[in-house]
């Protein structure tokens, strides 16, 4: 049966709040800019939501001076997710990025097991360069987001249309614009956050730089931007193939052969885990490491996992019972 989509305008949010379980309504996106800014308005739209409709998935679109230890409890009580704009401010005629201040907005988010995504934009701004949005994309994988979203990969003329400046050039723009999309691709479709730095550190690159490198991949097989690949309409089980085979050539470009196993073995794991919880699909894996160690604390350090943790060649069977995951 074809979904039904409702749109509402921004003063009539409260009204339907109450009545979005009988018309059939399982996600609500709140995504207004005017809103984001607006706790007291937002804090009332949550308690309602987790009164009202304590069922449906809800999508925020919050800006980061907002979030504060209220209203990271009022989403605790929700079935949520939230995307935060991830720019620099103007001061002094330059464009400056606090780091300290979304770092520490993120912590606070994770620390209370809020599901969070960032939103970035390139050229967006009058001073913006290549470099800065690059170290933005840096600082954004580094503080575990759910996902980053890029307007501009998403929607082909505005990646187009970006603003070309003395300092943001065509050539800049078409770099970041693919740039983008390989992260969206990699990281956001395939599902990458929990092992992404992990895997990431034994290359010694910048998230930046792997996802350049991948945006290359992508174009030599036909899957990128102009291709018209559209991640979020592929299987994850496709996008995971993608990831391995392009992992295995980085870790053999940089000399680390004796892990590809090891980093097989933690992408299918967490590859089938979310399968498991978002669609529901049990399914069977062979791997070269235990479960319990690829899952464990130990997954941190591959170099270190590779020193002391021995092959435990085994199959098994991924299954959720009473809530639970299960390793049969």
């Amino acid at each position: 049966m074809k979904e039904k989509e409702y749109k509402f305008r921004s003063n009539e949010i409260e009204t339907q709040i109450p009545h979005l379980a009988e018309k059939g309504i399982t996600e609500f996106s709140i995504h207004d800019e005017k809103l984001s800014c607006d706790k007291t308005s937002l804090l009332r739209i949550m308690r309602l939501a987790a009164k009202k409709a304590p069922d449906v998935y809800f999508s925020f679109l919050i800006d980061a001076g907002t979030i504060d230890r209220e209203l990271v409890g009022a989403l605790q009580n929700l079935f949520c997710s939230i995307d935060i704009p991830l720019r620099p401010v103007e001061k002094g005629g330059k464009l400056l990025f606090d780091k300290k201040f979304f770092a520490n907005k993120a912590n606070l988010l994770n620390q209370a097991g809020i599901v969070f995504g960032f939103q970035l934009e390139y050229a967006a701004q009058t001073g913006d360069t290549l470099k800065a949005f690059m170290e933005r994309l840096d600082f954004a994988v580094n503080q575990y987001p759910n996902h980053i979203d890029f307007s501009q990969t998403e929607n082909a003329e505005e990646a187009q249309t970006a603003s070309v400046s003395g300092i943001f050039s065509a050539k800049d723009i078409r770099y970041a614009r693919d740039l983008s999309f390989a992260c969206r691709t990699f990281y956001s479709a395939g599902r990458a956050v929990p092992w992404f730095l992990n895997v990431l550190k034994p290359l010694k690159i910048y998230p930046s730089r792997f996802f350049a490198d991948f945006a290359e991949w992508q174009r030599c097989n036909n899957c990128d931007f102009k291709s018209g690949f559209l991640p979020e309409e592929q299987n994850h089980t496709d996008i995971e193939k993608m990831q391995l085979l392009f992992l295995a050539e980085k870790y053999e470009e940089k000399n680390q052969h004796d892990l590809i196993a090891l980093v097989d073995d933690i992408v299918r794991i967490n590859g089938a885990i979310s399968r498991l919880e978002k669609e529901g699909d049990s399914c069977e894996l062979e791997l070269s490491y235990s479960a319990d160690d690829l899952l464990g604390p130990e997954a941190f350090d591959l170099k270190a996992f590779l020193e002391n943790v021995c092959m435990e060649p085994a199959k098994i069977k991924l299954k959720i019972e009473n809530g639970e995951l299960k390793c049969l």
